[in-house]
């Protein structure tokens, strides 16, 4: 005859596994899901200006300034594995001096059951766009991304990337007025 410590171990051991190949069901019920979207992104303003980056050295960089327009329905991402979405836009561009840069320029979080339809005019950036020399006057290459991460209920955090994308170009001149 079993103990009670004993039945209780086997019950707790029981449920545990049940509760565990529940979630591994829920998981793949929702991995092979597609949760891309399209994202129209456009640039209101664009200017840049050559200043002291006191933060590292007292060198003159370039420091971006964008004014974006953004509009993108994220409804369709959301199932019952979604607790939320951290947003991102990300601006992209090549200089001689690194192949590749990349920077965050404005986040956001979207809970489940917030408004995800997105229609946002006239936004400045959340972040600072630096470049660490001055290769942001006369870029022609700036692409801006929009990106989220999706938290789930149970199973893998993928980065997804908007199928939309936008191109722009930053000015020839550094703009004259003080910060």
């Amino acid at each position: 005859m079993h103990t009670v410590l004993t039945r209780g171990n086997a019950t707790v051991a029981y449920t545990l596994s049940v509760l565990a190949c529940l979630t591994f069901s829920c998981f793949l019920s929702t991995v092979f899901l597609d949760y891309r979207t399209d994202a129209n992104i456009k640039t209101v303003r664009v200017l840049v200006k050559n200043v002291p980056d006191y933060g590292a050295s007292r060198e003159k960089h370039d420091l971006g300034f964008v004014t974006f327009d953004l509009q993108t329905n994220l409804t369709g991402v959301f199932n019952w594995n979604v607790k939320q979405l951290f947003l991102y836009l990300t601006a992209e561009y090549q200089t001689p001096a690194n192949q590749l840069n990349q920077v965050v320029l404005w986040d956001k979080i979207i809970l489940r059951g917030e408004n995800a339809v997105l229609d946002f005019k006239n936004m400045n950036t959340k972040y600072y766009f630096w470049d660490d020399g001055n290769g942001l006057k006369d870029n022609r290459n700036v692409s801006l991304y929009l990106s989220w991460n999706i938290i789930p209920n149970a199973g893998l955090l993928p980065s997804v990337q908007a199928t939309g994308k936008h191109l722009f170009k930053f000015p020839t001149d550094y703009a004259t007025s003080s910060i």
